[in-house]
């Protein structure tokens, strides 16, 4: 298993994760990487928690100044939904969508509800 942190749906690593990956990899400090970037030390630190957006020419800079090369690709998104069922809710009129959309809201809300009540009486 990749020791990637990523996205919980789609397992995309964002650019800050990625950035923090490769410099602890590489055995930077945030200040280190920053003086070989020409930026500072708490951009870097911004960055890394996902605080500033990273343009592609600001990630190219960073990770070209560890001696990494990004590389941009597209591959399709393994999805947790089926894509007929996603076709169907796509062919429902806007009505239909929204009162599907507040059903299964109701049913979660009443899950952690259930599962609050469960942990509550577990603890007890």
């Amino acid at each position: 298993m990749s020791s990637w942190i990523s996205d919980t749906v789609y397992g995309i690593t964002t650019p800050g994760r990625l950035v923090k990956e490769l410099r602890a990899r590489h055995a930077l400090s945030q200040r280190e990487l920053a003086y070989r970037v020409g930026t500072s030390q708490s951009a870097i630190a911004r960055i890394e928690r996902g605080d500033e957006d990273v343009t592609w020419t600001r990630l190219r800079s960073i990770l070209s100044a560890m001696g990494e090369e990004p590389v941009l690709g597209r591959r399709r998104l393994a999805s947790r939904y089926d894509l007929d069922d996603l076709v169907r809710e796509r062919a429902m009129p806007p009505a239909e969508r929204l009162a599907a959309g507040l059903d299964l809201n109701r049913f979660a809300s009443e899950v952690a509800l259930a599962g609050a009540r469960a942990r509550s009486r577990a603890g007890s």
